[in-house]
């Protein structure tokens, strides 16, 4: 099977390289804006460079490489830059995956698109996949209008809701909560942590595997694939800095009005991962086992 990857530098987009390759025989079409930033020396890799905001580079690449299915990851992500660039955030995040989807019409792929927690409000978390839509974000709302348009393709497809990454950085990634709070208290550095916004954390690793497991078994439809633990920041920081025996006086423990930020953020998402468990054989590890595993 060949396995279109975009967003291939990026968090997500590594791990799943480095899951299908070390556990498939899949052939990986990585791709990204810019140069890869490690090459895997693996016959079933190849890297292409691609602007997904370019719909005839997106068309003619499909037709030549004619994907079996296509994991779409890339996303402009940073919320409080999506509020402050909306015409930037819309063309990435929503042209784009357009784009995608009419070229996947062409060779009748099968499209998995990842998007996020911030669909919702907050107000009645934890959500499960039936739940009403209601961003209070411009991220959120780039999402939702991404979502309806894999929804509506007439494709076979499957989105992936997913909620606060953490795990390994791999190269040239950006910074998660884990390794944030890990770094600022190595260094001494005192740190202010929300305790008012509840998630539930996702080990990255898990979020690959649960996606594996949609590509693999073709199942079409909405998934929320996330932790199993319903935790605030704070709580998160505290353990990281337990688990690391660093000193835990250096974390002042806020709540969200403290921070004045361009976008809003859902008070309490986090989510019901039922649907995951039964339909796919999902099982995600606990946060301290996270923690494990990523810190040793």
């Amino acid at each position: 099977m060949k396995i279109l990857i975009t967003g291939a530098n990026g968090l997500l987009g590594q791990h799943l390289v480095k899951l299908i390759l070390n556990s498939t025989d899949h052939e990986v079409l990585a791709t990204s804006k810019t140069e890869p930033s490690q090459v895997i020396p693996n016959s079933h890799i190849h890297y292409y460079s691609l602007d997904i905001t370019d719909g005839m580079a997106v068309n003619s690449m499909m037709e030549k490489l004619a994907p079996d299915i296509i994991i779409h990851c890339a996303a402009l992500t940073q919320v409080d830059e999506c509020e402050q660039q909306p015409i930037k955030a819309w063309e990435i995040n929503v042209t784009a995956t357009r784009f995608l989807v009419d070229a996947a019409k062409m060779i009748n792929a099968f499209v998995i698109f990842i998007s996020t927690d911030f669909v919702f409000d907050g107000i009645h978390g934890p959500y499960k996949e039936t739940d009403e839509l209601n961003p209070v974000s411009y991220y959120g709302s780039t999402k939702v209008a991404a979502e309806k348009a894999v929804a509506e393709s007439g494709l076979p497809y499957a989105i992936v809701r997913t909620c606060l990454l953490y795990g390994n950085i791999l190269f040239g990634t950006r910074s998660n909560i884990v390794s944030w709070v890990k770094e600022n208290l190595e260094a001494g550095k005192k740190i202010k942590v929300v305790s008012d916004q509840w998630r539930t954390p996702t080990y990255i690793e898990d979020l690959a595997k649960g996606i594996l497991l949609i590509a693999e078994k073709k199942v079409t439809g909405l998934f929320h694939i996330s932790g199993k633990d319903f935790l605030s920041p704070y709580d998160m920081a505290m353990a990281t800095a337990d688990y690391l025996h660093l000193d835990k006086l250096l974390i002042e423990k806020v709540d969200a009005s403290v921070f004045t930020q361009p976008a809003k953020r859902p008070a309490t998402t986090g989510f019901i991962i039922d649907k995951a468990k039964e339909q796919l054989g999902y099982e995600p590890i606990s946060f301290k086992e996270g923690l494990q595993k990523m810190l040793g």
